[in-house]
């Protein structure tokens, strides 16, 4: 099979704004929940926030670290992109799984039933997919499993909800509801610039290289985010990116606070800490770098809409939403 280049995302379909009463689908692309609790704490949270939740036919699977077979899995996805009363799908979470079943999602199907699919991690495979194949706005979120945890901080349901039933709002800041959290933004390149919203999860856009669901980086914000990788091997993944010379054309990095992405105390200080492997391998490049943003593998999980025009202010420490991402 041959490798593909990356494909640039254009003005793509805004799915319409979720109202109270629409039905919210949760199915498991990747992993299982932790726990048997979970699926029932995801019904509670997803109802108590207006919704009608239904679970796909096979979402409470478990094979190992697969949530079911590969076709059980595909067929709860299809289901829910199909079905026109679905209005928006949830993934349960993350773990790996979704690159597996990627060829054979029924993309097509959303251009019948555009509808708002929300995710992260393993899921940012998802979301290229439906970014690049159906050309349609989505939204990296909070996992169904993250957002139905009694500690999942109101910021995180707030941005959320915010972002997926509002149709109005323009000039968003993404930093609005989060506190004191705003303290840890770190500018590493200072400037002002705008473009549509690009990324994911670092390791997961790495294992997209050469497939039809990469997308293209050019004239976009980056927006990066990773959990427990130490700095050299996100040094590794960023060095893998410049090879291919995917990021010549980025216009501004977004970066997450990449969560227990450090050496340890005894040993941090004789390597490289994240921050030095930015500076090292993105400052270079000439454009506006912010570090600490709160979304990814965080509580403080921002939703991030993939294909929407955006600002990185360096000059406010502040990644700002400049459209709606639904109808």
């Amino acid at each position: 099979m041959p490798l593909h280049e990356p494909r640039p995302i254009r003005n793509p379909r805004k799915p319409p704004r979720l109202a109270a009463g629409d039905t919210i689908a949760v199915v498991a692309p990747s992993s299982p929940a932790l726990t048997l609790e979970t699926y029932e704490a995801i019904s509670r949270t997803l109802s108590a926030l207006g919704f009608n939740v239904v679970f796909g036919a096979h979402a409470k699977e478990s094979l190992g670290f697969l949530a079911g077979p590969d076709k059980h899995r595909l067929q709860d996805i299809n289901e829910a992109f199909r079905s026109p009363s679905v209005k928006a799908v949830v993934c349960i979470r993350g773990g790996y799984g979704t690159g597996r079943i990627l060829s054979a999602i029924d993309f097509a199907a959303l251009q019948t039933h555009p509808k708002i699919i929300i995710g992260c991690s393993d899921i940012t495979a998802l979301l290229c997919g439906i970014a690049t194949e159906a050309g349609l706005v989505c939204f990296h979120g909070p996992t169904a499993q993250s957002l139905s945890d009694a500690k999942c901080p109101a910021f995180t349901a707030q941005s959320l909800l915010r972002v997926i039933t509002d149709a109005t709002s323009i000039g968003t800041s993404l930093l609005v509801g989060a506190g004191d959290s705003t303290s840890s933004i770190d500018v590493v390149t200072p400037g002002d610039v705008s473009g549509p919203l690009v990324g994911g999860n670092l390791v997961t856009l790495i294992s997209l290289i050469g497939t039809r669901y990469m997308p293209s980086f050019d004239e976009s914000i980056l927006f990066l985010e990773d959990v427990g990788e130490t700095p050299f091997r996100i040094d590794r993944y960023l060095t893998h990116l410049l090879s291919l010379g995917l990021l010549d054309k980025v216009r501004g990095f977004a970066l997450g606070t990449f969560e227990r992405c450090s050496y340890r105390p005894e040993e941090a200080h004789l390597k490289q800490s994240l921050r030095d492997v930015v500076i090292d391998r993105l400052a270079p490049l000439g454009k506006p770098i912010l570090l600490g943003l709160p979304f990814g593998h965080t509580p403080l999980n921002a939703t991030l809409p993939i294909g929407v025009q955006a600002t990185l202010s360096g000059s406010r420490g502040d990644l700002i939403i400049e459209e709606p991402a639904v109808l």
